[in-house]
């Protein structure tokens, strides 16, 4: 039998290393493990923005805000934690030495101050077609480095669809329309709260009976129908309660002597802009809407060539309806009471029915104070027509999407062309809300650069994942949002992934983007606008409740200073209204260290997807605050 020795010392030396060395491993292992866990636990415990009750009123002292009270973004037991960013980068903010100052409060009367809209600058420019309210925005040396006072006594809008009949006096103390209207039943002071009646100029039994004698003429229920445009829409009583009817209607007027009409209409909950018919083209791609609809909108139709109503065919969907009521329309009834001889309004009716035979159109139906007309499918048959009308012309070398800042042209915008009678020129659409889940025209025909259907499709289960993790932080689903706004609307999937809650989407497209999105939104049956960040939208202050920026400081950071556009954004962000900003970390850290300025209240939080992301999201919640009740307009 063999003799067993036993392992010699330096043997022995070295195994009790081996087993040192693998318990070290261990160790260290089991620590990293335990310390990924954790942080990871941390991250999933998201906070909750501050409900109303908890916040506490400040004024609009700046001193005295920054001694009083502010919401806590968070639980109790982590406001201990910090959770600010640490990177030292500096802010391209023209504020010199002043970069941790807080802004102060403007004045009270830039309580409703809308920057490119303003009347008194406004009034630098011509009056011909209606110049003088176009867009006009301030020039640096105009522009205003303070925060929008909320009227005193500011109160949370009711919530939808109550909001569709009532908002608080103290939050648009203005009762000029309701003395101006009364007889129409536009709007009417009741106690401390307005009423709107539904009423219009053209609906005196109300906007629900007047939808119910279009839908008599054209089908408004089954789907095929789903944008709409209201050109000089009073307090949109027409898009409130087409709604109802799966119908949005993008419902515009200029800011004029009907004061704050844009603005009763967002209070609402009613999608509506600042907007109106001059010299520019409307900031809407060609062949966004179902339908276009003017009810006594004092639109001179049949003037310059037939130029407006060019500019509503532009915008018309191939099949699209124009619906006019108002005068000149049935005016063997009304012309007594419109002040106006026979003779006259005749002449102006035959004049709009000449430039609508001369767009191609064909009328539906004209009955009682309605008439319809409907574009046509394609322009196969367009060109017979255009031998008897040469005015307008056929539009030239012209790109039909280009719309900001771009002059109207008194010529018909040709459709893509068709192998037939019976194709949709530019591609049919699906019926809602099929619609806004099926890949657009434009993405099939590979009009948008770098996207086909196989990226849409994966766009849409993207946004699916995102709402589904901010859901976790902010309460969509509990109705306390109403409008919103995402500010670099891409394919419209944010707002595709919201059309199951009380919400309706404002998509912009910046017109600094690589690729124009914004047709194909319109084709998947939403509404939106083109934009330039850099100025300040068309909007009263105090509109939207949730913002939502998806790398949109990242298009605009070497462009323009990001301060102004965040200070445009708590513009149009209502009080205890949040923001939702999603960007690399080194664009957040100088986003937030604004905000702070700001009286926001911010987290920077993980992406989706884990901490190893680049890309983070900033949750943030505008405090409440007002204009101190002593100041006076």
């Amino acid at each position: 039998m063999a003799k067993e020795y036993p392992a010699s010392p330096k043997a022995q030396q070295l195994q009790e290393s081996k087993k040192q060395r693998l318990a070290y491993i261990l160790v260290v292992s089991a620590l990293c493990i335990a310390f990924y866990v954790l942080g990871a636990w941390q991250n999933t415990t998201l906070p909750k923005p501050p409900a109303s009750s908890a916040i506490t009123r400040v004024g609009c002292d700046p001193a005295a805000a920054q001694s009083s009270a502010v919401p806590s973004f968070g639980s109790a037991s982590q406001d201990s934690l910090d959770f600010d960013a640490h990177h030292q980068l500096s802010l391209n903010d023209t504020d010199d030495g002043a970069a941790v100052q807080p802004f102060p409060a403007c004045p009270l009367n830039f309580s409703e101050y809308t920057p490119c809209e303003d009347r008194t600058r406004g009034r630098r420019f011509e009056r011909a077609m209606l110049v003088y309210r176009e867009r006009h925005c301030p020039a640096k040396d105009e522009e205003i480095r303070c925060l929008i006072p909320a009227p005193p006594n500011y109160r949370t809008p009711f919530r939808w669809p109550q909001s569709r009949d009532y908002a608080w006096f103290s939050n648009i103390p203005h009762k000029e329309l309701s003395i101006e209207k009364a007889v129409q039943n536009w709007i009417q002071v009741d106690g401390e709260k307005f009423k709107f009646p539904g009423g219009g100029t053209m609906f005196p039994r109300g906007a629900d009976a007047y939808i119910d004698d279009i839908s008599k003429l054209i089908p408004l229920t089954d789907g095929k129908i789903r944008t709409a445009i209201d050109t000089g829409c009073g307090v949109a009583s027409w898009g409130a309660y087409l709604l109802k009817r799966n119908i949005i209607a993008m419902s515009f007027a200029p800011r004029d002597t009907h004061e704050a009409q844009v603005q009763f209409a967002l209070e609402r909950g009613v999608p509506a802009i600042i907007g109106v018919m001059g010299k520019q083209r409307l900031p809407y791609p060609s062949r966004s809407f179902d339908m276009a609809h003017c009810s006594r909108c004092l639109i001179p139709w049949e003037a310059h060539d037939g130029l407006y109503l060019a500019e509503v065919d532009r915008i018309l969907r191939p099949g699209g309806y124009w619906i006019q009521s108002g005068p000149p329309i049935n005016w063997k009834t009304h012309y007594k009471g419109w002040e106006r001889t026979k003779e006259d309004l005749k002449q102006e009716q035959d004049k709009i029915e000449d430039v609508a035979r001369s767009l191609c159109w064909n009328k539906v139906a004209e009955k009682g104070d309605l008439s319809i007309w409907q574009k046509p499918k394609n322009h196969l048959e367009c060109a017979n027509i255009k031998k008897k009308y040469k005015i307008p012309h056929i539009c030239k070398s012209d790109n039909p999407d280009a719309a900001w800042y771009k002059k109207m042209e008194a010529c018909v915008t040709p459709l893509p062309e068709v192998s037939n009678q019976g194709e949709v020129a530019g591609g049919a659409v699906e019926r809602w809300p099929q619609r806004a889940f099926t890949v657009p025209p434009r993405v099939k025909r590979g009009l948008i650069p770098g996207i086909d259907g196989k990226q849409f499709e994966e766009d849409k289960k993207l946004w699916e994942k995102r709402v589904a993790y901010y859901k976790r932080t902010t309460p969509i689903t509990e109705g306390r949002y109403r409008n919103v706004m995402d500010m670099n609307a891409n394919l419209g999937g944010f707002a595709a992934s919201l059309v199951k809650y009380p919400v309706w989407v404002m998509n912009v497209v910046p017109v600094n983007s690589d690729r124009d999105t914004l047709g194909a939104i319109y084709e998947r049956g939403f509404i939106g606008t083109y934009q330039d960040w850099c100025e300040a939208f068309s909007t009263y202050p105090r509109t939207y409740d949730l913002l939502h920026a998806d790398n949109l400081f990242s298009v605009y950071q070497d462009r323009c200073d990001i301060t102004n556009i965040l200070l445009e954004m708590d513009r149009i962000l209502r009080p205890e209204g949040t923001a939702i900003i999603r960007d690399t970390v080194d664009v957040l850290t100088k986003v937030q260290a604004v905000t702070k300025r700001m009286r926001w209240e911010s987290r920077i939080m993980d992406h989706e997807d884990g901490p190893f992301n680049p890309e983070k999201v900033l949750m943030a919640v505008k405090t409440y605050w007002t204009a101190d009740a002593s100041e006076q307009h």
